[in-house]
C-alpha cells in the first residue's frame, strides 16, 4: 500500500471514530457531526482507493463523482450508489441552522458508511 493511501485510510478511520463517538454519546450528542464525519469517512476511503489505483480525481466532496471514477476498476461498487447519495445529502445540509436532526438520520448515515462503504472500500 502506498503511504499516501495509508494516510487517506487513517483520516477516514478518524472520521469514522468521531462519528461513532458522537452517535454513542449519552449526553449532548452532536448529530450534525455524526452525519458530517460519516460523509467524510466515505469520501476519504474513495479518495484513498483512487490514489492507490492511480486514478486522478478532482478536488470534490461529491461522492457520486468519486464513485463514478472507481467503477472502471470496481464495477460492483455501483451497489454503493444509494448509500453514497444518502451520505452526500448529510454532508452539508444539516450543518446549517433551521435543519433539525433526530437520532434516526445520523444512525442511517453511520450505518451507510459502516455497512457498505467502509466494508467495501476500506477493507
Amino acid at each position: 500500500m502506498k503511504s499516501i493511501t495509508a494516510e487517506w485510510i487513517a483520516k477516514a478511520e478518524g472520521d469514522f471514530a468521531t462519528a461513532q463517538r458522537e452517535l454513542n454519546a449519552i449526553q449532548h450528542a452532536n448529530y450534525d457531526a455524526v452525519c458530517f464525519h460519516a460523509q467524510q469517512c466515505a469520501e476519504k476511503y474513495l479518495k484513498g482507493f483512487l490514489q492507490e489505483t492511480n486514478i486522478a480525481f478532482p478536488k470534490t466532496h461529491d461522492l457520486a463523482d468519486l464513485l463514478a471514477l472507481t467503477l472502471s476498476v470496481e464495477p460492483s461498487w455501483s451497489s454503493l450508489r444509494s448509500d453514497l447519495n444518502v451520505l452526500s445529502s448529510f454532508a452539508v445540509e444539516y450543518r446549517y441552522p433551521a435543519t433539525l436532526l433526530t437520532s434516526s438520520k445520523p444512525k442511517r448515515a453511520f450505518k451507510s458508511v459502516r455497512m457498505s462503504v467502509r466494508s467495501s472500500v476500506g477493507h
